[in-house]
């Protein structure tokens, strides 16, 4: 019988890096799997080179999934690394406390004014911003976001805590750091916007708005990994692996990479030492994973829902949809962009190959495709508009917005795979309503052109509105191997 995971019966070896000491030197929101696989590792591994106080006191947003089963283990938990050529498993001990946002609010704020922090690291998806979709800014009017904004009021959005927390922080004047680890833009800019917007909706004083202005961080940071969501077969194979019972592993992929920007008012672990590369080309670092990688995620589970395809390994297994979202990187990407110094196009599409083709990852489209209409803002309207602005017009673009469409806000009379009603759209409401009445596809696209899901400059292109129209008349009328083949022979 396996015993029971726990600080006294990690396996001799098995530990990714270091055990943290008791003291935590950073402070992250949203436990999720990927967190817990990317930059924990990191900070294990850092410590491991160079030590330092550097343990996680970590929240989940607002379910104890995942907290409940890490307290249960000391806050150990282990890392299934599935590759094509085998299996392996090491096990992270870097939380020292671990807790649930929602449930203890106040504490988060603590935490982040709590001098001995001098970091916040956040995992909490694009939606955890709370932008509003055609602008880009703070969505003042999102009721959480308004109810977080009073004096005296408990902030349950990510934003309106740190923002608080700051406010709290203010006042010892330690320096820190706020670091968004999601797929964002330029990801510390976006996030130092929306706080900062909080913070003076919100009406504090200006000591609390220089203190942020001059003390406060906001690094750019890229992040990748691929993360699937857990499954029993993981927990078994993690038994099998080190002889031990994890009621909350996580499966990775064995590729990792973190490009960060040096700037980190209140210090850093030795993050560079455990294989994270320091750099000053931030945007074109983000460019490659927000275009290359995630956008063609983006096509490639949306055409694999519709063509039935549950996993991403299944879907790019899928003769039209490898082709679509190669000539998409070839076509509609790579000219969008200025790749980093020394950057090898070929080399790192032969790696997304093998990434996207393994099949132990078992990553679900729908997993993939959850949160469209938040995803594709950072992956579709700024690279179609350049092409737009040149005359041409970015048809595999326009076929991953057709698909999204035909997923999530399907026209009346079409159903698609039953696997898209898995899909998690936060917008499906906004989106029934706005093309309620609707009694063409054109008019369907356009009502969602137009509707605020993408910014107005897009909109405003007719000829792209128009493409997607084709498009997903197309994948009513034919199937998404057909839209795929109309794209292929407008090359």
């Amino acid at each position: 019988m396996t015993q029971p995971l726990g600080r006294k019966s990690v396996p001799a070896g098995s530990l990714l890096g270091a055990s943290a000491p008791d003291r935590t030197g950073i402070v992250h929101l949203g436990l999720g799997n990927f967190h817990r696989a990317h930059g924990a590792v990191y900070t294990a591994q850092a410590m491991a080179a160079a030590g330092g106080d550097w343990g996680i006191r970590g929240f989940a947003h607002s379910s104890e999934r995942v907290v409940a089963p890490m307290r249960a283990q000391d806050n150990v938990y282990s890392i299934l690394q599935l590759s094509e050529h085998g299996v392996e498993a090491g096990v992270v001990d870097v939380h020292r406390n671990t807790g649930v946002a929602a449930q203890d609010p106040a504490a988060v704020v603590d935490a982040i004014a709590d001098p001995a922090h001098r970091i916040v690291t956040l995992t909490v998806s694009e939606v955890g911003y709370t932008r509003d979709p055609a602008t880009g800014r703070l969505a003042l009017d999102d009721p959480d976001v308004a109810a977080d904004l009073p004096a005296g009021s408990t902030p349950r959005t990510a934003v309106g805590m740190i923002a608080r927390g700051l406010e709290k922080r203010a006042a010892s004047g330690e320096p820190f750091a706020v670091l968004s680890c999601d797929n964002l833009q330029s990801s510390g800019d976006v996030t130092r916007a929306v706080v900062e917007e909080f913070l003076q909706a919100a009406g504090v004083s200006d000591d609390v708005l220089s203190f942020v202005s001059s003390s406060v961080s906001f690094p750019n940071a890229m992040v990748d990994r691929i993360v699937p969501k857990t499954t029993d077969e993981h927990s078994r194979l993690v038994a099998d692996l080190l002889g031990v019972k994890d009621l909350c592993p996580v499966p990775a992929e064995d590729f990792t990479m973190w490009v960060l920007e040096d700037d980190f008012a209140g210090g850093r672990p030795a993050w560079d030492l455990a294989g994270a590369t320091f750099s000053n080309e931030l945007e074109a670092y983000e460019m490659v994973k927000l275009r290359l990688l995630n956008g063609s995620h983006s096509l490639i589970a949306y055409l694999g829902i519709l063509s039935g395809a549950p996993t991403i390994d299944v879907a790019w297994g899928q003769d039209f949809v490898r082709e679509a979202v190669l000539n998409e990187i070839t076509d509609d990407y790579l000219p969008t962009f200025t790749p980093p110094t020394g950057f090898d196009a070929d080399a790192y599409v032969s790696e997304l190959d093998a990434r996207w083709r393994n099949p132990l990852i078992g990553h679900g489209t729908t997993q993939v495709g959850t949160d469209g209409s938040v995803k594709l803002l950072q992956r579709i309207p700024d690279a179609a508009l350049l092409h737009l602005r040149r005359g041409d017009m970015p048809h595999h673009l326009a076929l991953c917005t057709a698909a999204w469409i035909a997923c999530v806000a399907p026209p009346t009379g079409f159903t698609p795979d039953p696997l898209a009603e898995r899909i998690v759209e936060p917008a499906r409401d906004r989106l029934a309503a706005a093309v309620d009445g609707a009694v063409t596809v054109p008019d369907h696209v356009r009502r969602i052109m137009n509707g605020g899901f993408f910014p107005d400059a897009l909109a405003e292109q007719d000829a792209f509105t128009a493409r997607v129209a084709d498009l997903l008349t197309l994948i009513i009328r034919d199937g998404a191997r057909a839209a795929a083949a109309d794209v292929a022979a407008s090359r």
